[in-house]
């Protein structure tokens, strides 16, 4: 069910990205929100390391209710990405 998704209602984008960049601070405590850049790779950014990484897109999984196939992985590289990638799959549940 991606009921969580669809709810923060996908036109309002700046709603969502809070909603990444607050799992993304979980993981990542010392990072300000502030400072993160859409357009800026993420591990440049912040020094995630790969289980970082990987508990990162487990919290938007189980924050957001979206799932993120491995496959897709490599292409979250920013924050835009990950915004659109949530939206896309929101966007196509049933």
């Amino acid at each position: 069910m991606r009921a969580a998704a669809r709810d923060l209602k996908f036109e309002d984008a700046a709603r969502l990205r809070d909603q990444i960049v607050s799992v993304l601070t979980t993981i990542a405590p010392e990072v300000e929100a502030d400072d993160i850049r859409d357009d800026v790779l993420l591990r440049d950014q912040v020094d995630l390391d790969s289980m970082d990484w990987l508990n990162f897109l487990i919290g938007i999984h189980k924050r957001l209710h979206i799932d993120i196939p491995e496959s897709d992985y490599a292409s979250l590289r920013t924050l835009t990405d990950v915004v659109r990638f949530v939206q896309r799959q929101a966007s196509a549940a049933p």
